[in-house]
């Protein structure tokens, strides 16, 4: 019966992702909450006060990750992430913008940039900020 019971857990937990899923789905389609439309602004300015917010201490955000990884890492790894930690506060209020400016078009256009478009950019800041740092530690010997 145990083992039954764990079974029956384990499939819930893998279905509820999904069943979340489906349930967003189905209240952008059938309502018209606009309040739905107010979470990418939301977690963009959250983002974007973290980020920028960190600028402002001794050490931003992502020089305390790099740290975590790197104790020991060099002052050109430091001003580099202190660097790197204004392009994604730039870029993460550029975001909020545009997200804010979606909110007041179709919901076909919001959704469009909310939910495939800023991933994409998202993922081309990624892309070639590791394309940076490679370049970076070439030159630092970091």
């Amino acid at each position: 019966m145990k083992n039954f019971r764990t079974n029956i857990f384990n499939l819930i937990k893998a279905l509820l992702p999904f069943i979340g899923m489906f349930v967003v789905i189905a209240a952008f389609h059938f309502t018209d909450w606009i309040f739905f439309k107010f979470y990418p602004p939301v977690v963009n300015f959250g983002l974007f006060v973290i980020f920028f917010s960190s600028t402002f201490r001794e050490k931003t955000i992502i020089q305390k990750i790099a740290l975590s990884m790197e104790p020991d890492a060099k002052p050109p790894v430091l001003d580099y992430t202190r660097k790197l930690t204004y392009v994604w506060s730039g870029f993460m209020f550029i975001n909020f913008l545009i997200s804010v400016v979606t909110i007041f078009m179709s919901k076909e256009i919001w959704a469009i940039y909310n939910g495939l478009v800023s991933y994409i950019l998202v993922g081309i800041i990624f892309g070639v900020e590791y394309i940076v740092r490679i370049n970076f530690k070439r030159k630092y010997d970091c």
